[in-house]
């Protein structure tokens, strides 16, 4: 009773600095792995954050908030990752799967903002950066956006704004400012297409790295390139903290920062593409008022989340749309992570059929995720928590679990693609692979550390 009593004054006196309506910055990254960082996503642990790529700003934004080791991006492709940000739910049960989809499960009159501002009608809000999907930003509620870029890379010509990364900070600051000076709370969220491949940077952080073990002049292999490309990246976020700082409104915004899909790591299984760890573990960090600097949180945690996290922040009790899936980090943020993250479903789900070689889906409930190959009918076993790098297949050990997971994880898919569409992966009717050829992509067999092995 003690405990309990102490956990509830805590979350009403962190929660009495989000008096008025807060601002949210979302800060999202293209295509950054989980270590690819220099903040450890688990302390100690050497392997969870880059040796090479140097990100002081978000060094400085970990010690002053909640480092998460194990966050989950909604899917391993940037559009099915981002529209599941947008609308609150798994893409499955979005029916956005793929970058081709166009019969959405839900309208966009249920995304983010849109709730936002039905919620309260003071908010403004604005997209700069990436944006692929066929609805505008103007339908999901944006007041101001780049509108719909259809750039996968960014890549741009002007040396002093390479990957337009500090484009979108400049017009980050001017959106800012115009909203402090209306008076308007606002959501920003800032899509860089860093560090998506091919990398570009600027000439004098690139000289920093002359000489880096993996350059390449250039091109998708180029370490030094890549590590240049982080560091630009790093310094535009360092931007955006410090003008929340000039307009005197750090102290009432909550900032979340995180990527839209993994990538290969020295730790983690797969990367981009696939539903290895690699492909869906993203480095995150969020900071704000009430939440305390330098903790690290082992709660899992997903993209989708940010929906009831947002609503929570601004308007506490405000009903979210039917069918949202995520549920809000607010008592975890303001806990120290001592408390638990709520969701109406207590699974997280991926799925992938399009390039890459082994049509794939995963569920992860507990720590346990199971990956389940359409083409071979096989279910992989893994304890995510205690084997990091998913190298032993413990599906013959808990036959149970395996088989539970599994038929939650075919109910879902069902529930959200559709009776047809379903019946399609069981007969193992799938898209043309565009990804891999068979036997290089992520499958049984097909583990980089060889190897997932049933555990004896």
């Amino acid at each position: 009773m003690k405990t309990l009593i102490a956990s509830s004054m805590l979350l009403l006196v962190a929660g009495s600095a989000w008096a008025k309506a807060p601002n949210i910055l979302f800060i999202l990254a293209d295509d950054q792995s989980w270590s690819g960082t220099s903040v450890r996503m688990i302390p100690g642990e050497a392997g969870s954050a880059s040796r090479e790529f140097r990100t002081p700003n978000l060094e400085k934004l970990a010690a002053q908030g909640m480092t998460f080791s194990q966050a989950y991006a909604a899917h391993c492709k940037c559009e099915c990752s981002r529209a599941a940000i947008q609308m609150g739910r798994t893409t499955s049960t979005l029916n956005a799967t793929d970058k081709s989809s166009r019969n959405w499960n839900a309208p966009v009159t249920d995304s983010l903002v849109n709730t936002l501002k039905k919620a309260d009608r003071s908010y403004r809000a604005a997209h700069f950066g990436k944006w692929q999907w066929f609805h505008t930003p103007a339908s999901m509620g944006y007041d101001a956006s780049d509108g719909i870029t259809m750039n996968e890379d960014g890549d741009t010509t002007d040396p002093e704004d390479p990957k337009q990364s500090f484009g979108i900070t400049r017009r980050a600051g001017a959106f800012m400012e115009a909203q402090v000076k209306e008076g308007h709370p606002f959501f920003l969220q800032l899509s860089y297409y860093a560090v998506h491949q091919t990398p570009q940077a600027l000439a004098s952080t690139l000289k920093k790295y002359e000489g880096m073990a993996g350059a390449a002049k250039g091109g998708k292999g180029d370490r030094a390139m890549m590590a240049a490309m982080t560091e630009d990246l790093d310094t535009c976020v360092g931007a955006v903290l410090k003008k929340l700082d000039d307009l005197g409104i750090a102290e009432n915004t909550l900032v979340v920062y995180t990527s839209d899909n993994g990538g290969r790591t020295s730790l983690l299984n797969g990367g981009k593409g696939d539903l290895g760890e690699g492909g869906i573990r993203e480095p995150m960090i969020i900071r704000g008022p009430g939440i305390q600097g330098g903790v690290n949180c082992t709660t899992p945690v997903i993209s989708y989340d940010l929906t009831a996290t947002v609503l929570d922040f601004a308007a506490p009790g405000f009903p979210l749309p039917k069918g949202v899936e995520g549920g809000s980090w607010k008592p975890l943020l303001l806990s120290a992570g001592k408390e638990p993250v709520r969701r109406p479903i207590d699974r997280f789900v991926w799925h992938q059929v399009l390039e890459v070689a082994h049509p794939q889906s995963a569920i992860r409930v507990g720590d346990y995720k199971l990956l389940y190959f359409w083409d071979t009918k096989e279910g992989l076993l893994f304890d995510v928590v205690k084997d990091l790098g998913e190298t032993r297949d413990v599906a013959r050990q808990n036959p149970e679990v395996a088989g539970k997971l599994q038929t939650e994880l075919k109910a879902h898919l069902r529930a959200g693609l559709g009776e047809q569409a379903y019946a399609a992966l069981e007969r193992g009717e799938f898209p043309q692979v565009r990804g891999p050829r068979p036997g290089k992509g992520m499958g049984p067999g097909g583990w980089k550390k060889g190897q997932a092995k049933n555990a004896q």
